[in-house]
């Protein structure tokens, strides 16, 4: 019989407001249990050992020792699922970044002018539950650098077609691991990676570095071309658009759509919409259902459309909903995605 005991979770910030806040707002979930707060690593590190926690919420900017330390030392002796939650500003969407390849799970913004407390105890909620069905392996190497060395593909001509990906938990790793594997020839790709705002440019900026292709955040009517991909920003969705016979994407606000701001689901529909049996469609790893239904649209629009299977996915929850509705064509492991994705963008 499987355990219905709560979640336990651990709060790590400096701020005695911030750890109330959040013990208060957790507290309205009965499968969650703040089991302890602590101000500092120092602290943290004692009551890890001794609670046993499930999750760890951890602030970055702390006394004696930042986070980002404190989570290296973690992953190394103690890892278990850990969800950073940073200041909303450049330099912390950066650092958040930094702590993704470092082992976390995911990363949040602390509730202030742009983000309530609503909408925080909302989202923080739905990711210790996802954090807290990751199984974190000890860091002995950086992603970064086994993404320096992967191989590159190859296309043997470019097309026109549109590569439409989305992910949540665990994306982040993912689609690293996807792009750095595509051509400079790449068909357009746009994308829906749920993380916050600031944190998306961040995040595009540092795979521009890695990846053969030019990836940016996407802007309001940012053409989809050969050789590029577009990230929806945090905070706003994205849609595909098309003007004759050249894609473009658009950019706005409105309403969480399947609990989400950039929604996968507005994407995919958008794509089975303006691009029908000329788009590719990949899910990867993520908590929820966001993006099944546009799938399904995609798949019943002629698309070709791809799952990353169970095995690979951090968290196996949003490829399985997209299964489970009939919107899948291919269900592949994730090392396998840039090839298939490629092979079915220049298949006639």
């Amino acid at each position: 019989m499987a355990s219905t005991r709560p979640i336990r979770v651990l709060i790590v910030d400096d701020s005695a407001t911030v750890r109330q806040v959040f013990a208060n707002e957790l507290a309205r979930d009965p499968e969650i249990e703040v089991i302890g707060t602590a101000p500092d690593p120092y602290v943290a590190r004692d009551k890890i050992v001794q609670l046993k926690p499930d999750v760890v919420t951890l602030d970055i900017e702390m006394p004696r020792m930042d986070g980002i330390t404190f989570l290296r030392k973690l992953m190394q002796h103690y890892p278990l699922p850990v969800i950073i939650v940073s200041s909303l500003t450049p330099t912390g969407g950066e650092v958040a970044l930094e702590a993704l390849q470092a082992g976390a799970v995911d990363v949040m913004c602390k509730p202030g002018a742009a983000y309530s407390v609503g909408d925080m105890s909302v989202q923080l909620i739905d990711k210790i539950k996802a954090a807290s069905r990751v199984s974190v392996q000890r860091r002995t190497a950086s992603p970064a650098a086994a993404a320096a060395t992967v191989q590159r593909l190859a296309m043997t001509r470019t097309t026109n077609k549109v590569i439409a990906m989305g992910a949540s938990t665990g994306g982040t790793e993912a689609l690293t691991q996807v792009l750095t594997a595509m051509p400079a020839n790449a068909p357009g790709i746009v994308i829906v990676q749920h993380m916050p705002e600031v944190f998306t440019r961040s995040f595009a900026d540092r795979l521009n570095t890695l990846c053969a292709i030019e990836v940016k955040e996407a802007t309001n009517g940012d053409t989809v071309i050969p050789g590029k991909a577009l990230i929806a920003p945090g905070n706003y969705h994205m849609l595909l658009r098309r003007s004759g016979a050249s894609y473009y994407v658009e950019v706005k606000s409105g309403p969480l759509v399947t609990r989400h701001r950039p929604s996968v689901d507005v994407l995919f529909k958008s794509v089975a919409r303006f691009a029908g049996r000329n788009a590719v469609g990949v899910i990867m790893t993520g908590m929820g259902a966001d993006g099944a239904d546009g799938m399904k649209e995609m798949h019943n629009n002629g698309a070709q459309t791809i799952a990353q299977d169970e095995a690979s996915c951090i968290v196996y929850g949003m490829p399985k909903e997209a299964v489970a509705r009939g919107g899948v064509d291919h269900v592949v492991s994730l090392d396998r995605i840039p090839r298939i994705a490629l092979d079915l963008a220049q298949a006639p």
